[in-house]
């Protein structure tokens, strides 16, 4: 059995931000939970401490084979001062499926969302209150093996931290412009891009530097074998609103199975929204574009909840979508996703989780 989750509490707190200077990931709490494993005595010693640097032999495996893995969740304070989780254990069982792609031990569930409740509770001054905020909650797991063989690790960590923030997008839920990539790939099926490990976001880095350049927000993953049917955006699922249907990339192995995917899946098949899980390719969408099919389209993600898309570049054209203002059906999954986020609007479905 685990050992109990000890608790030492810091002795200088650290100065709060200000809700309106949150930013996305700048700034994080003053305590963070860390768990050990050892091949001959499993994971142990569970533990909240003051948030603090970690120190790895320069050997740690996760330096040199990307053997680590991560997730994205997000606490919430109501208006009457309750905590929310949303939909925790679906973060932990996707954690558990990204450990085994990458060969990592498993992890215990209730275990982590008990370690992740103790954690929250103790920095619970933490969580901001203003409109738009969140409590943002990064649990991850690192290969600490000081040894330069190829094989899994015998040692891991795994932690949890913790950081108050605002919108994701500078945009906020206003439209973003999205540089559909014609170059580089991401991922294929049969490697990692249904799983949350570091090497997929470092790979689609370079595509991102260059979509910035021409001032877009994001780039616009196409499959890596025929370069031609859609798959995500470089921190979310994508949706398209064609017609009266609305149509998301089906998970294939080589995109991530977002849980605000699947959330605003539930959502519209409860509104009796017609709904299509396909392939769909750039061609189909520049057609739709063109025959005025297209209303509108728009991201999905913990991080930036729904993300409305004004723009597409694709092969030198702009594709404004709609009239590139936030169309009907993104504002209404945003106001419904939110609200039972934030505990405003009636939770149907038992997504939340009070502490």
């Amino acid at each position: 059995m685990l050992d109990a989750i000890k608790i030492e509490r810091t002795a200088s707190p650290k100065a709060r931000p200000q809700d309106n200077q949150l930013g996305f990931g700048k700034y994080f709490t003053d305590h963070m939970f860390i768990m050990d494993y050892d091949a001959d005595k499993g994971w142990y010693d569970p533990r909240v401490v003051p948030y603090q640097p970690i120190t790895l032999d320069p050997a740690s495996k996760v330096f040199h084979y990307g053997q680590t893995v991560f997730e994205g969740l997000k606490a919430y304070r109501t208006k009457d001062g309750r905590i929310l989780l949303f939909r925790p254990t679906s973060n932990f069982k996707r954690l558990n499926k990204s450990n085994d792609r990458l060969s990592i031990p498993a992890l215990d569930e209730e275990l982590a969302l008990q370690a992740l409740k103790t954690l929250i509770e103790v920095d619970q001054d933490w969580i901001p209150h203003a409109e738009g905020t969140s409590l943002y909650i990064r649990p991850f797991v690192i290969a600490t093996e000081g040894s330069l063989g190829v094989a899994p690790s015998r040692q891991y960590k795994f932690m949890i931290i913790l950081s108050p923030v605002g919108s994701y997008y500078a945009e906020g839920i206003n439209p973003v412009s999205i540089h559909v990539e014609s170059e580089y790939v991401r991922a294929v099926a049969g490697g990692v891009g249904n799983a949350k490990t570091a090497g997929n976001y470092a790979a689609g880095l370079k595509a991102q530097e260059g979509a910035t350049a021409l001032g877009y927000s994001q780039v616009l993953w196409l499959d890596g074998v025929h370069r031609k049917y859609i798959e995500e955006v470089g921190s979310m699922n994508v949706f398209f609103r064609i017609g009266d249907k609305v149509i998301t990339p089906a998970i294939n192995g080589s995109i991530l199975e977002g849980i605000t995917r699947d959330t605003v899946l539930q959502l519209l098949n409860h509104w009796k929204v017609d709904v299509e899980e396909r392939r769909i390719s750039i061609d189909e969408l520049v057609e739709a574009h063109q025959n005025g099919s297209l209303i509108e389209a728009f991201g999905t993600g913990t991080a930036a909840v729904i993300s409305p898309i004004g723009s597409l570049h694709w092969d030198g054209d702009k594709l404004v979508i709609g009239d590139g203002a936030t169309g009907e059906l993104s504002k209404k999954i945003y106001d419904a996703l939110t609200g039972i986020q934030k505990g405003e609007l009636e939770d149907p479905f038992g997504w939340t989780v009070q502490l």
